[in-house]
């Protein structure tokens, strides 16, 4: 089955199959190959909590040369910034040695542009973070806790600060002794050669929706580490290997 748009939230692709279509059984092997290691040993059952967030900080512009008339919302957001990914450390300190990293990640990514010339201080500011959360806490928490930041800047800085999810998942984690995992493992290890075992990762897939849904579902593929990446690229060899692990899965006991 191939899904679409699994880069930018699945809205149109297995989330609306899974709300309009009875496609998948409880009993059923469901392996995402959208996920994987050089050597084909990593079957992932785990996902992190994503959320997506985008911050708006509304101050006042004004000229440089006269910053007191104004309220500077590029150095509030910059302020915030650091407040948030300070999170990693103050308050989201759990440790779970399934997953690499081991620990959530607050990271922001995106900045949009604000002011076009040098001279001139903004009165708007917009910039993104990307979240990576471990199971253990829910999204919910995650911005509570961002919500409670932007407060203090407020008050700081004399500003206003908006927030918009731009994604939001939450999912249980597959069994590590769940039917799927053990019979690819069985698979990999007759095609490849190697024992297998179950991990955890930080990236989304459309696993994470399957396991929402109640579906004990893998995500696994030997594949190059290159993802998002320049040159990035896939062997045929593995694409081959792999077809042959699917064949003996669909041939197991």
């Amino acid at each position: 089955m191939f899904i679409a748009d699994e880069e930018v939230g699945s809205k149109f692709g297995i989330q609306y199959l899974l709300e309009n279509h009875s496609l998948f059984g409880k009993d059923d092997l469901i392996i995402v190959p959208d996920g994987g290691s050089v050597d084909g040993t990593e079957i992932e059952v785990a996902e992190k909590n994503i959320c997506w967030l985008k911050i708006t900080t509304k101050g006042k512009q004004t000229h440089a040369a006269m910053p007191d008339k104004g309220a500077n919302a590029f150095l509030a957001a910059c302020d915030l910034t650091l407040r948030i990914h300070r999170l990693e450390k103050s308050t989201f300190t759990a440790r779970d040695p399934l997953f690499s990293p081991d620990r959530t990640t607050i990271n922001p990514t995106k900045k949009e542009a604000n002011v076009p010339n040098i001279n001139t201080i903004p009165g708007e500011d917009v910039f993104y973070f990307d979240m990576r959360i471990l199971p253990v806490y829910p999204v919910s928490m995650m911005l509570e806790e961002v919500s409670k930041q932007a407060h203090a800047i407020e008050a700081e800085y004399n500003v206003k600060i908006e927030f918009e999810v731009i994604q939001s998942n939450e999912s249980r984690a597959t069994p590590a002794d769940a039917p799927v995992v053990r019979i690819l493992a069985e698979a990999i290890k007759r095609v490849y050669g190697v024992e297998a075992r179950a991990i955890g990762i930080g990236g989304g897939t459309v696993g994470a929706y399957l396991r929402k849904a109640g579906f004990d579902c893998v995500v696994w593929s030997k594949m190059n580490e290159t993802a998002h990446q320049p040159n990035e690229n896939a062997d045929i060899a593995n694409i081959i290997g792999d077809a042959k692990v699917f064949a003996a899965l669909a041939m197991a006991p």
